[in-house]
């Protein structure tokens, strides 16, 4: 006859049934030594409360007590020496006093096991000191000259009972402490057979688990490790408690699932790469029409531009005004579609020919911007505001350009007075939002969704020139900079537009410090 494996007689049985038993001879374990830890804990507590709560106030009364007296003796001296009401008064406050604290003593005592003794040394004391105050300090309040031989007698008396007080005391704060240190050490030695105890139960506990868990845990690995390597045909098998083996059933279920999918996988893989090298020779041949458009497609429009001045110039005298009109109209249609490929091109360009995103000086970007629009300022009159401005994760050059746009558009659509724009940043997180405001036409709200569309125009181009791609080239270089564009509207007391942008303050995945700023 075979012997079984551990795991092999655990087969069958669930985890949670093993962990049941287990749990249930640590809880009668735990519940034993919790009872002789609570039993040693109260021994402790009661002694603790007694020395608390009894001992300690009624030591603090014998405090007071004495004081109680030595006012009294101090306030019968000084009505003996110098007759005064108010001596007299203080000396009657002083009784009270003691009386108080004799009762408080008498009280805190009551019931206790020392409450005899000290009750009896107590009333001695009280004895005593009637026997002080009867004889001579009631005498000298009266205004008599009082023996003071027989005061001192009736004092000496009063401070030996308050001694024998005071020792009493002391003698039982002494007992009760050891009552405390005992209950601690029964405490320690209840924990110390707890923890026999638990550490027994948690011992026992590993056995299982590592009987019942881990060996199949462990096998239950290593034959994924085995599907892991390469080996996606290996089936998984787990001899141990139910719940391991459903698992390890469960797994070679989803190796099975995932297999399927891998193979479907590698065939949209190899797809995609015909769909990749497709893109690819799509792209070239995007780029071979760019360079097409850029070159041969310019060359005809100049020269039909070209000789239909010519045409003008040499036949001038023989044309009349309709046909100069029509020659006009060539020659600008053709320049307008020489602009409209430029910006074509520079629209298709942005983040191929723009440079490479790094820490850049929006400052000198703006400025560089205004250099390439100072005649349309200085002809416009406009009086731009800015103050200092942050160094931004971009490109210098596309963000020369996004300036150039917005500012060329804020000069563009100028209302009746002159113009004045202001620009400034602030910082949101991770990123700096820049903010161009002018005193324009405004824009109307039911086109705010059409203003960053390439070839949209709100206006005539006699009234307004333009191709319209301006915003559209504002809108894809922010976004290349990993950021959003957006307008905001005026109202009827502050007319005109204001974009915001966003550009990133750092480079991805740096830290936040604060950048710097320049000075405009």
């Amino acid at each position: 006859m075979t012997a079984r494996s551990p795991a092999g007689r655990l087969a069958g049985h669930t985890i949670g049934r093993l962990l049941l038993l287990t749990a249930a001879l640590m809880g009668v374990l735990l519940v034993a030594g919790a009872a002789l830890t609570s039993i040693a804990l109260g021994d402790g507590r009661q002694a603790r409360h007694t020395i608390l709560d009894v001992i300690d106030p009624a030591i603090l009364r014998t405090m007071d007590l004495a004081t109680a007296q030595g006012a009294q003796r101090a306030a019968i001296a000084a009505h003996r020496a110098e007759p005064d009401a108010g001596h007299l008064t203080a000396y009657r406050a002083a009784m009270a006093a003691e009386r108080a604290a004799s009762g408080e003593i008498a009280r805190l005592v009551a019931g206790q096991e020392f409450g005899e003794p000290v009750t009896a040394v107590l009333a001695r004391l009280g004895a005593a000191s009637e026997r002080w105050r009867a004889e001579y300090a009631d005498p000298v309040a009266a205004g008599a000259s009082g023996d003071e031989r027989a005061g001192e007698v009736r004092q000496a008396a009063v401070h030996t009972e308050l001694t024998a007080l005071r020792q009493r005391l002391a003698d039982v704060h002494r007992t009760g402490g050891a009552a405390v240190n005992d209950g601690a050490g029964k405490v320690y030695v209840a924990l110390a057979i707890w923890t026999g105890l638990l550490v027994a139960a948690l011992a026992g506990l590993a056995v299982v688990l590592r009987m019942a868990v881990l060996r199949p845990v462990n096998d239950l690995a290593a034959q994924v490790g085995t599907v892991a390597s390469g080996d996606f045909d290996h089936r998984v098998r787990v001899r141990g408690p139910a719940e391991l083996a459903a698992l390890a059933a469960d797994v070679d279920d989803m190796r099975e699932r995932i297999l399927a999918e891998w193979r479907i996988a590698q065939d949209a893989r190899r797809r995609l790469e015909d769909q990749a090298a497709e893109l690819r020779r799509s792209n070239g041949e995007l780029e071979q029409f760019a360079y097409v458009a850029s070159h041969d497609l310019q060359e005809p429009l100049r020269k039909v531009a070209g000789f239909t001045q010519m045409l003008e110039q040499r036949y001038a005298a023989d044309l009349d005004d309709r046909a100069r009109q029509y020659i006009a109209y060539a020659v600008d249609g053709a320049k307008r579609m020489q602009k409209l490929i430029n910006d074509l091109l520079d629209f298709s360009r942005v983040g191929k020919a723009g440079g490479a995103l790094e820490m850049t000086d929006s400052g000198e970007a703006l400025r560089s911007a205004l250099r390439d629009l100072a005649a349309a300022v200085e002809e416009s009159e406009a009086r731009i505001e800015y103050g200092a401005l942050p160094r931004v994760y971009a490109s210098g050059p596309l963000l020369a350009r996004l300036w150039q746009n917005v500012l060329s558009n804020a000069v563009k659509f100028r209302s009746a007075e002159r113009p004045h724009i202001r620009i400034s940043a602030v910082r949101d997180g991770e990123m700096w939002v820049f903010s161009c405001s002018d005193n324009g036409i405004g824009i109307d709200p039911r086109h705010t969704d059409r203003i960053f569309l390439i070839f949209q125009r709100l206006h005539s181009r006699e009234a307004y020139p333009g191709t319209g791609i301006g915003l559209a080239m504002a809108k894809k270089i922010v976004e290349y900079l990993s950021g959003r564009i957006w307008v905001e509207h005026g109202d009827t007391e502050t007319p005109g537009t204001t974009f915001r942008w966003t550009v990133r303050a750092d480079p991805p995945g740096d830290p936040l410090p604060g950048s710097g700023a320049d000075d405009g």
